[in-house]
């Protein structure tokens, strides 16, 4: 009888795959094996539900066969003789499902980005490596499916994803809607058409074609590279506290934001650009412990000629004193006051209009405006309106400079234009005396007011930019420092990336 079993369990065990019934399949799947299937099934039906798309659950048949039946020979590399195939397969079936989960996971749940500038600063710093939680406000749908998981928009020199097939914006349910003072990651609504040698500069197209014009730009490739359009979720990440929702009315006054007519206060962190003058030459000693970023420094030599001209602003500075113009905070000031250090300070948001004149704030949103708003009182006496779904706005000459991109580039009336003779906008071939919105908007800025590249220079942000909010800093290193002298900042990490929502 011992002979007879063996014989019977060696041919079951040569018997062909695609020779055993679907009973005898069932039959020989592991207890375990139900149970992964079952989990993934589970995750796999909820992640159908939040999509909202019950068609995807026909997958399920597939992810069955993968766990289950076996039709489909995806592991027919563990059968092969030729152990490199073996070797070599193993390690691309586990790269491809890396990336798989990687992709989703992304996607749907979350993902690390780099702080590469000093717009938050303090809160946020260069060389911080944050989580940013894409579940909070509802993750987007990819709207560019294919594509790299582990890049964002180039790979060795080439896009790292296809423009088509793409998907319409959708966004999936959140736990909640983004609030005024979060910190939010979005990518860059201006970078939508780029000069491929400047994606990574602050001069973005709308700054290039006002300082060069669209003919010379497409004339001298060899300077500007490729001119090339960027779907919106392939668009540079930017990160920025949100200071103004939809519907809301906005307004800076001396440096003071105010949002429907109330007065919001400053962020702890926040800092403006001074000049300020010191007893004696500040070390870097002085600037670790001040905590001021060495490259935003700025120095002006005793007997200089700036120094001069900056002498009739720092009257209670001596002649013989250094000066410096750099980001400082209120704790910063008051440092150098106890320290003994500081002998006089301005703001040089002050000192700008003196110096430069118009020129000063001809870079400030709306370009082309009359309006003579600066980045310390911007918005006008009645404030500025950020768009909300369904709010509409009679379009007169000057809200067309301000809406115009909304209504042309957001919300897809490439054509629309204003009839300077006529007074009159024109959307899809057609007069127009007002628009309706067809999505929320957000004005975003940075804590290092004076160093952010933000709305006050670009605009609004579409509801559709909004990728999430940051929740933790990973990791932080400084870049302006080396392994031994402090490059690797212990005391951020796991700390909360956004402090002042606590």
């Amino acid at each position: 009888m011992e002979n007879l079993n063996s014989a019977s369990a060696q041919k079951n065990i040569d018997t062909p795959e695609k020779k055993l019934s679907f009973k005898d399949r069932l039959k020989k799947v592991k207890t375990t094996r139900w149970i992964r299937f079952a989990i993934v099934l589970a995750i796999y039906l909820a992640w159908v539900a939040w999509m909202g798309q019950w068609w995807l659950a026909v997958f399920a048949f597939l992810l069955f066969d993968i766990y289950i039946t076996g039709y489909i020979p995806f592991t027919w590399w563990k059968k092969s003789k030729n152990g490199a195939v073996r070797s070599v397969m193993s390690w691309v079936d586990a790269i491809v499902y890396a990336l798989v989960l990687v992709y989703f996971v992304f996607a749907f749940v979350g993902q690390n980005y780099q702080i590469p500038s000093s717009s938050l600063e303090k809160t946020l710093l260069t060389g911080d490596y944050l989580w940013v939680n894409k579940m909070v406000y509802g993750p987007r749908v990819p709207m560019t499916p294919v594509h790299f998981p582990l890049v964002h928009n180039n790979l060795f020199g080439f896009k790292s994803y296809l423009d088509s097939p793409s998907v319409s914006y959708k966004r999936l349910k959140g736990l909640r809607n983004v609030e005024e003072g979060d910190i939010v990651v979005f990518n860059f609504p201006a970078g939508d058409t780029v000069a491929a040698k400047y994606e990574d500069s602050p001069m973005y197209w709308d700054l290039l074609v006002q300082q060069y014009g669209r003919d010379y730009i497409a004339n001298n490739p060899a300077q500007f590279g490729e001119i090339i359009y960027r779907p919106v979720d392939r668009r540079q990440n930017f990160v920025k506290r949100c200071v103004a929702l939809p519907g809301d009315n906005f307004k800076i006054v001396n440096d003071t934001i105010y949002v429907n007519g109330e007065p919001r206060e400053f962020p702890e962190n926040v800092q403006f650009n001074y000049v300020f003058s010191t007893s004696r030459p500040l070390t870097d000693a002085d600037f670790k412990e001040l905590d001021i970023t060495v490259s935003d420094v700025y120095q002006y030599a005793p007997g200089s000629q700036s120094r001069t001209n900056l002498q009739p602003f720092l009257p209670g500075a001596a002649a013989a004193n250094y000066a410096y113009m750099a980001p400082l905070t209120a704790g910063m000031i008051e440092t150098m006051k106890s320290n003994g250090i500081l002998t006089d300070y301005v703001k040089f948001n002050a000192l700008a209009p003196i110096f430069f004149g118009s020129e000063a704030n001809a870079m400030v949103f709306p370009f082309g405006s009359d309006a003579d708003w600066t980045l310390s009182n911007y918005g006008g006496e009645n404030g500025l309106l950020i768009p909300a779904k369904g709010t509409t706005v009679p379009l007169t000459a000057d809200n067309w400079k301000i809406y115009q991109r909304c209504i042309r580039n957001y919300e897809n009336h490439p054509e629309a234009y204003w009839n300077e003779r006529e007074q009159q906008a024109y959307i899809n071939g057609k007069p127009a005396s007002d628009y309706t919105f067809a999505m929320d908007y957000y004005w975003m800025m940075g804590d290092n007011r004076d160093n952010s590249q933000d709305s006050r220079f670009w605009g609004f942000v579409p509801e559709d930019h909004i990728v999430g909010t940051p929740m933790i800093v990973l990791a932080s290193f400084d870049p302006s420092r080396n392994l031994f002298d402090g490059k690797i900042r212990f005391n951020r990490i796991l700390r909360s990336a956004n402090p002042d929502k606590q």
